[in-house]
């Protein structure tokens, strides 16, 4: 595929996803146009991703004369100028129905005929969301992981209206990023949210009958089944509030309320203590540290 083919990326929501995505592209070498709806919030996300690079600068796994080339890369925009003049945009907001439709039905107002419009959903019907559009042929989902710069995986989301130029663009553009993609259709959860939510909730209800600590409940799966996070540990940095939404989209969606959040997942969020990105979920965090709770009463 010609290397012309994305130039410019409008990533649309600056939270922790959007700015890992805004970050990776820019790395890439494109030019990326962030956009968040809330005051202050690219200014916010171009903070995460200085504080990842300075961390890396010191660690000497990046390069400082790099950085500052990526650096010319993220513009901070408005929505309009975000989608205009890119080839691909990605939009990474909360797992809200209502609001991604409402974000696409603007989006394919103002993008051009032949940008391929992506969403960053873990769990939402991508067809459901193409449905606001004029142009559902165009729309993808493109569901990376936490770490974005990290984690080696997208997950590409097809639906039965999608068009193969726009699943071979988002392909291409994953491969730039330097990540592995797997092709999946587009069903409740698609392949990896519906197996990751189901470990965690069952974590999560171990927890909750005492059949071992966080800790030890981790350590199982890492050490007997060589997972790189345990499922307590993964749910708080992907955020137990993510989680518990995708729960209960499952338990819609398939009419099972097995799949509904436990309890304690309930408790937790409803409580505020939604895990690394509020200091404090199933574990204490401290400036990105893992921390043993103590107050459970497990």
């Amino acid at each position: 595929m010609d290397d012309n083919v994305i130039r410019v990326v409008g990533v649309i929501g600056a939270g922790t996803m959007g700015a890992g995505i805004a970050q990776v592209c820019s790395q890439v070498g494109w030019e990326v146009r962030l956009y968040d709806a809330l005051p202050g919030g690219v200014e916010a996300g171009i903070l995460r991703i200085e504080e990842f690079w300075s961390k890396g600068i010191k660690k000497g796994r990046t390069d400082a004369n790099l950085v500052e080339k990526w650096r010319t890369n993220i513009v901070s925009s408005s929505l309009e100028d975000a989608v205009v003049r890119s080839d691909l945009v990605i939009e990474a907001v909360p797992e809200k129905i209502e609001l991604k439709n409402e974000i696409f039905e603007s989006l394919d107002s103002l993008a051009g005929q032949d940008t391929v419009l992506a969403t960053n959903t873990s769990s939402l019907s991508v067809k459901e969301i193409s449905k606001s559009t004029q142009k559902p042929e165009r729309v993808v989902g493109m569901h990376f992981f936490n770490p974005v710069p990290l984690m080696p995986l997208v997950e590409i989301i097809r639906h039965d209206r999608i068009s193969k130029r726009t699943v071979n663009i988002a392909e291409y553009a994953a491969e730039r990023m330097g990540k592995s993609s797997i092709i999946v259709n587009d069903v409740p959860g698609f392949a990896t949210s519906r197996l990751g939510v189901v470990l965690g909730n069952e974590a999560i209800r171990m927890l909750a009958e005492g059949v071992a600590s966080a800790s030890d409940i981790d350590t199982a799966m890492k050490l007997g089944y060589r997972h790189p996070m345990g499922p307590l540990e993964l749910s708080d940095l992907v955020g137990l509030d993510v989680r518990r939404d995708i729960l209960n989209g499952l338990a819609e969606s398939f009419g099972d309320d097995s799949y509904r959040p436990h309890t304690l997942l309930n408790q937790l969020v409803n409580a505020g203590d939604l895990g690394r990105k509020t200091g404090r979920g199933i574990y204490e965090w401290d400036n990105g540290e893992k921390l043993d709770r103590d107050d459970l009463g497990l």
